[in-house]
C-alpha cells in the first residue's frame, strides 16, 4: 500500500464515531461484568458460549472461532477460568490430540447469574438508543463489515451470516 489520501469529511464523520464506540464499549462491558460478575467481557463471553451448548462443551479450537480468539490467548483464559472453577479440560473423546472446554455446575451458576445485569447494560448502551428500524440496519451493517473482515469465515457469527 502506498501513501493514500485523506479521509473525506463525509468519511471522517463516518469514521470518528465508530472509532470512539470501538473505544468506549470494551471499557464498558468489562466496567460492568468486573463489578458485578469478578468477570471480563470475554470471560463472560466464553462461558455463555459453553453454556449454551446442548453438552456443555466445546473443542477448544471451535470455541476460539466462536469468540475470535488466538488459542494462546483463549489457553490462559480458560486456565483463569479452571482456577476459578467454572470449566475444566479434557481430552476429546474422539481425538486425543484435542481438549475440550466443559463449563462445570460452579460456571454455568456464574454465567446465569451475571447474564441479567450483562443484559440491561448491553440494552442501556445500545439496543434501547436505537429503533427497531436502526437495530436491523445495525445488523445489516455489521453483517457487511463482518464479510470484509472475516472473508473466509473464522469466526463462527461470519459462517452463520
Amino acid at each position: 500500500m502506498g501513501r493514500g489520501r485523506s479521509f473525506t469529511s463525509e468519511e471522517r464523520d463516518t469514521w470518528a464515531p465508530v472509532a470512539a464506540m470501538l473505544e468506549l464499549m470494551p471499557r464498558q462491558l468489562d466496567a460492568q461484568l468486573l463489578a458485578d460478575e469478578g468477570l471480563t467481557h470475554f470471560d463472560y463471553f466464553a462461558l455463555s458460549v459453553l453454556a449454551l451448548e446442548p453438552a456443555h462443551r466445546m473443542r477448544m479450537t471451535e470455541l476460539a472461532s466462536h469468540t475470535n480468539a488466538t488459542l494462546p490467548r483463549l489457553s490462559h483464559v480458560i486456565t483463569r477460568l479452571e482456577k476459578r472453577g467454572y470449566v475444566r479440560r479434557e481430552r476429546a473423546a474422539d481425538d486425543a490430540r484435542a481438549t475440550d472446554v466443559v463449563i462445570t455446575a460452579e460456571g454455568r451458576r456464574k454465567v446465569v447469574g451475571a447474564t441479567p445485569g450483562h443484559v440491561e447494560n448491553v440494552r442501556a448502551m445500545i439496543l434501547d438508543a436505537l429503533t427497531p428500524e436502526q437495530r436491523a440496519q445495525l445488523r445489516e451493517i455489521t453483517a457487511a463489515v463482518l464479510a470484509r473482515l472475516d472473508p473466509e469465515g473464522r469466526m463462527a457469527i461470519t459462517r452463520r451470516g
